[in-house]
């Protein structure tokens, strides 16, 4: 048995990735429903996950409904204690528990001028005076958490949930070009190289079309995370992996990434309307396992 997770735009929720790296990053099996936002996709799908009004909801095996990623943070971690959600540390435990529930309720100016799009990134968005004091508020606690617990990359230590509940800032970050301390910007770009991150952010790169509400007059530059790695479809069905590593379908297309040949299914190509060959390698060229 697996959770189910209803997930939005891939490129635009910032709740949905939060709630999928709770999965994700810890290994935890889940199965995806996902659906458009501003369309009556959302609603419709959420009649089966009742009571829930909002992406992400996770359905647990035994079929409970969670919505909001605080309590699906914290219903994974006593399910699978030994997946690590939470630091085993009790101090750092606390700590990343003050940061998760600070993120999940705050920062509205900053979630209000910068609506996250992993689509594009901006060389300027002209940040309001809230935005701006967000952002010291984020250098204020991140650099708390690290001195407090001794981290260096992460927050509490591993990753933990904490780190999962700020990806969608460090892609904020990204996409408004908005203005950090060092080290506040070195712990936006470890995130941005994360292999989920990446995974994420390709799959939102096809996942449907632009959703003229993120749209924004700024001037663009290049994503400023890794590298983009290249990549070509390719002949045949032999590949490292025996099933689409997104749906788990049979795999139908196969891409070659430097000596790497990753399979992915008929139905992860054609349902995103991904059409053209020449949109495989703009996929691939973020994807990195």
């Amino acid at each position: 048995m697996t959770y189910d997770l209803v997930i939005g735009d891939r490129a635009y929720s910032s709740w949905s990735l939060r709630g999928w790296l709770l999965f994700d990053a810890f290994n935890i099996p889940v199965k995806l429903h996902t659906a458009r936002l501003y369309t009556d996709e959302l609603p419709n799908l959420l009649k089966d996950f009742y009571p829930a009004k909002t992406a992400p909801t996770m359905r647990t095996p035994d079929g409970v409904v969670v919505p909001e990623t605080i309590a699906i943070a914290e219903e994974l971690a006593s399910r699978h204690p030994q997946a690590g959600l939470w630091p085993s540390d009790p101090k750092h435990r606390a700590i990343a528990r003050v940061l998760a529930a600070e993120m999940h309720a705050g920062f509205a100016a900053l979630r209000e001028h910068c609506p996250m799009n992993l689509r594009v990134s901006y060389t300027d968005c002209a940040p309001t005076p809230g935005v701006l004091a967000d952002l010291k508020r984020l250098e204020t606690i991140w650099a708390w958490a690290q001195n407090e617990t001794g981290s260096s990359t992460w927050l509490c230590g591993a990753y933990s949930a904490a780190d999962a509940f700020f990806a969608p800032v460090a892609a904020r970050v990204a996409s408004y070009n908005l203005p950090l301390s060092p080290a506040a910007a070195a712990y936006v770009h470890a995130h941005l190289a994360r292999p989920s991150f990446r995974r994420w952010r390709a799959m939102g790169m096809i996942d449907g079309a632009d959703q003229d509400f993120y749209r924004r007059p700024y001037p663009r530059r290049p994503w400023p995370g890794p590298v983009p790695l290249a990549a070509r479809p390719v002949e045949g069905s032999a590949s490292e992996n025996t099933a689409c590593p997104y749906s788990g379908k049979p795999i139908t297309h196969v891409l070659e990434i430097a000596t790497r040949r990753i399979g992915f299914c008929n139905a992860f190509c054609r349902d995103k309307t991904v059409a053209d060959p020449e949109a495989w390698p703009k996929f691939m060229a973020i994807y990195q396992p």
